[in-house]
């Protein structure tokens, strides 16, 4: 199993074929009576370039529609991004690919020190101007809010919002052995918390003239296959893909067309988040892990 990239892009326009990007993916199209164009993509990441699959399609479909007050404003790189939980792993990786594209970036995570640290290292290497953190926790309406002013006082709108925070409290052990503290933390996390930040999110992009696109970020279970010894993680992970498609068909309902809400599944790769309670070699083995975070967001050979 190779890993992929996995997204759903409902689009503002149906995009004839010869504009798809020739980095591109597998595609299939599909178009209901209503006109609500879908494009779901798949690619192998050790081909091409993970941050692209997100900045290239919206740069496409950067300027064709109105907003729901009826302004209408471009979507033009570089892009101002947010990410949760972006203090290390795969968040960090992405904001990283993000600053080296060019664009602005908000980072975030509910540990205080990681997120000083994890800015201080982005600005020496990409400098003081494009990069921020702050204290979130995504599970906190109040967290959330105060993300949103903090993003909006830093880069005044945000383009791309990607929902990266998770939680495997309980790693490598039957749910019977659970405790209530660990799936109260999985469950809130994972599927509270992604709520609580597509609501803030879909509040701030529909007061935007320039719209904005939600990437909600998948994980094992997504795709419905039993995920034994981290039963409750791959049972959020499936109820991200229900959200998704159920924000789409909302926004579809109010005829919204540029806000968009995708889902992005970046293949298993190897993060604090599972390899807690085992080694490296052990979560290949049982998980086949693929990557290690930076792998999965460049150009490998």
């Amino acid at each position: 199993m190779a890993a992929t990239c996995s997204s759903s892009f409902p689009s503002l326009l149906p995009l004839p074929k010869a504009r798809i990007p020739k980095f591109s993916f597998y595609s299939s199209f599909t178009t209901s009576q209503s006109n609500f164009f879908t494009v779901t993509s798949r690619q192998n990441l050790i081909n091409g370039d993970f941050v692209n699959n997100i900045r290239t399609p919206l740069t496409l479909l950067k300027a064709q529609a109105s907003s729901v007050n009826g302004e209408k404003q471009p979507m033009l790189p570089p892009f101002n991004v947010l990410i949760t939980g972006s203090s290390k792993g795969i968040g960090y990786a992405l904001a990283k690919e993000f600053l080296k594209a060019g664009d602005s970036v908000i980072i975030c995570s509910r540990g205080g020190e990681r997120v000083e640290s994890a800015v201080q290292s982005l600005r020496a290497e990409f400098g003081d101007l494009l990069v921020w953190g702050t204290k979130c926790d995504v599970r906190d309406g109040k967290d959330v809010k105060n993300l949103v002013a903090f993003a909006q006082e830093k880069l005044k709108y945000i383009d791309i919002w990607i929902n990266n925070a998770g939680s495997n409290a309980y790693s490598y052990k039957p749910l019977a052995e659970s405790s209530d503290e660990d799936l109260i933390e999985v469950v809130t996390t994972n599927t509270l918390g992604l709520m609580i930040c597509c609501r803030e999110a879909m509040k701030l992009m529909l007061n935007q003239p320039r719209g904005g696109h939600i990437f909600n970020i998948d994980g094992a279970g997504s795709d419905g296959r039993p995920t034994p010894r981290f039963a409750a993680y791959g049972a959020t992970k499936r109820s991200v893909v229900h959200l998704t498609k159920s924000l789409q068909a909302e926004l579809q309902m109010q005829d919204v067309k540029n806000v968009v809400v995708h889902n992005l599944s970046p293949g298993m790769v190897t993060t604090d988040l599972l390899m807690s309670g085992a080694t490296t070699k052990q979560a290949k083995f049982f998980i086949n892990v693929l990557a290690e975070p930076a792998e999965v967001l460049s150009r490998l050979k």
